[in-house]
C-alpha cells in the first residue's frame, strides 16, 4: 500500500508540475521573444527608413536624427575612416551607458549585426558602412531577470500548493484500496485466529486415534495436512503482526555479527543434507538496534530459500559488513535464475514463481513477504538480483544509531 500511495502521489505531482513548468516556460519565452523582436525592430530602423526618406549630401537619411524611441536607449553613431563623427540619442536617456567606448570597440569588429542573449548581453547593434545603431539592453536584462526570478518564486510557491493538492487527491484515490487492504488483513488475521482452536483440537484428536493397519494411511494424512495448515496459519499471523509494526521498546543494541554467524551455523547440517555448503564472510563486532528474534528469522528465511534453490555441490556465500553507517548483508547462491520481472514480485504475499513445486514442498509464498516486513520494520531495504545462475539477496539495514 505504501508503494501504491507513493506511485499515485508522484504521478499526480509530476503531472501537475509538468503543466506548471510548461506554462512558466512558455510565459518567459513569449516575454523574451517580444523583447527580442522589439530590439530587432529598433536595430532595423535604418532599413525601414531608407526607402521613405531622401538622402542628404552625406548619403544619410534626413530624418533619422530626429527619431524618438520611447522603449529603450537607442543611439545612432556616424563614423568615417574608423573615426566617430557624431552620436545621436533617440531617447531621453540619463544612464551611465558609455556609447562612445562601445562604438569604438564595434568599429574594430567584423560583425555587422548582433543581438545575442538578452539575459546577459548589455547592448545590441546594427552596423552599416557609415553608421551603427546601438541599443542599450541593460534595462531588458533587468526586466527579463526580474520576470525569471518572479517565475521561480511563483514556481516554488505553486509546488508547495501542488504538493498539498497531490496529497489530498492521492488520499482520496487510494482510500478505497487502503480500506480494502486493511479489511483483507483483518480478515486473514481474524480467520487465522479462529482456525487455531479447531485445528489444535483436530491435531490433539488425531494423536488419540488408535492406529492400526486399516487406518494408518488416513491418520498419517490427517497429521500431515493439519501440520501444513498449522504452519500456514502461524505464518499468516506472524506476517499480520509484522505488517502492523513493532513496538519501539522491543528494539535493543545487538551484536548482529554474532546473530548472523549463529544462524549460518544452525543451517550447516541442513545445507549438508542438500549437498550444499555455506561460506561466511562476516565482519566482527558490528552492532545494530534491532529485534534479535526478527533478524534471526530474516536470515533463516533467506538462507533456507537459498538452500532449496541451489544446485548440488555448490556453496552459499553469506557476507555481512558495515558501510556508511549501514549494515549490509548479502546472501548468494548458485542455481536457477530469478526472472527480471519476478525480482520484485517474489516479496509479495502468496507469490510463487514455481507454483507446482512450492505446493509440493509446503511453501505458500509467505517467507519472503515476512522477510520484507522484518526489513521494513528495521528501516531497511531488501532486493534480489540474478545473473549467470547466481542469485543474490541484498539487505541494507539503516540506522543512525549504529555503532
Amino acid at each position: 500500500m505504501k508503494r501504491l500511495n507513493k506511485k499515485t502521489f508522484f504521478t499526480i505531482f509530476l503531472l501537475i508540475s509538468s503543466f506548471l513548468i510548461i506554462g512558466i516556460t512558455i510565459y518567459n519565452y513569449q516575454i523574451y521573444k517580444r523583447e527580442y523582436e522589439s530590439v530587432r525592430r529598433n536595430l532595423n530602423s535604418i532599413d525601414r527608413m531608407m526607402p521613405d526618406n531622401k538622402m542628404d549630401d552625406n548619403h544619410k537619411p534626413k530624418d533619422i536624427d530626429n527619431m524618438i524611441i520611447m522603449d529603450y536607449e537607442v543611439y545612432t553613431v556616424y563614423f568615417s575612416d574608423n573615426k566617430i563623427d557624431k552620436v545621436v540619442s533617440h531617447s531621453n536617456d540619463n544612464s551611465d551607458f558609455d556609447v562612445n567606448s562601445i562604438a569604438i570597440t564595434l568599429l574594430n569588429k567584423n560583425n555587422d549585426y548582433h543581438i545575442g542573449n538578452l539575459y546577459i548581453n548589455k547592448y545590441s547593434y546594427n552596423k552599416t558602412n557609415d553608421m551603427i545603431i546601438i541599443v542599450n539592453t541593460k534595462s531588458i536584462n533587468n526586466k527579463l531577470l526580474s520576470t525569471l526570478i518572479k517565475s521561480i518564486i511563483l514556481f516554488i510557491l505553486s509546488e508547495i500548493i501542488i504538493y498539498l493538492i497531490s496529497k489530498i487527491i492521492t488520499d482520496w484515490i487510494t482510500k478505497p484500496a487502503i480500506e480494502s487492504y486493511k479489511k483483507q488483513k483483518e480478515f486473514i488475521a481474524d480467520a487465522s485466529h479462529e482456525l487455531k482452536t479447531p485445528l489444535a483440537i483436530i491435531m490433539a484428536s488425531s494423536d488419540e486415534i488408535n492406529v492400526n493397519s486399516s487406518n494408518q494411511k488416513y491418520v498419517d494424512n490427517i497429521k500431515y495436512e493439519t501440520d501444513r495448515m498449522n504452519k500456514l496459519i502461524t505464518n499468516l499471523l506472524d506476517l499480520s503482526k509484522l505488517e502492523n509494526g513493532v513496538r519501539k521498546e522491543l528494539y535493543k543494541n545487538e551484536d548482529i555479527s554474532k546473530i548472523v554467524s549463529k544462524v549460518c551455523l544452525t543451517f550447516e547440517s541442513i545445507a549438508y543434507e542438500n549437498s550444499v555448503g555455506i561460506e561466511t564472510n562476516i565482519e566482527d563486532d558490528v552492532h545494530y538496534i534491532c529485534i534479535k528474534e526478527d533478524i534471526e528469522r530474516l536470515i533463516s528465511i533467506i538462507i533456507d530459500n537459498a538452500i532449496k534453490h541451489s544446485y548440488n555441490d555448490t556453496n552459499i556465500i553469506v557476507s555481512m559488513y558495515k558501510k556508511k553507517n549501514n549494515v549490509n548483508i548479502e546472501i548468494t547462491n548458485t542455481g536457477d535464475e530469478i526472472k527480471k520481472e519476478d525480482e520484485e514480485k517474489i516479496f509479495e504475499r502468496f507469490y510463487r514463481v514455481d507454483k507446482a513445486r512450492n505446493r509440493n514442498e509446503n511453501r505458500y509464498g509467505l517467507g519472503l513477504a515476512i522477510a520484507k516486513s522484518i526489513v521494513n520494520n528495521h528501516n531497511g531495504t531488501i532486493e534480489a538480483s540474478s545473473n549467470d545462475n547466481k542469485t543474490t539477496f541484498k539487505i541494507v539495514l539503516k540506522n543512525k544509531k549504529n555503532t
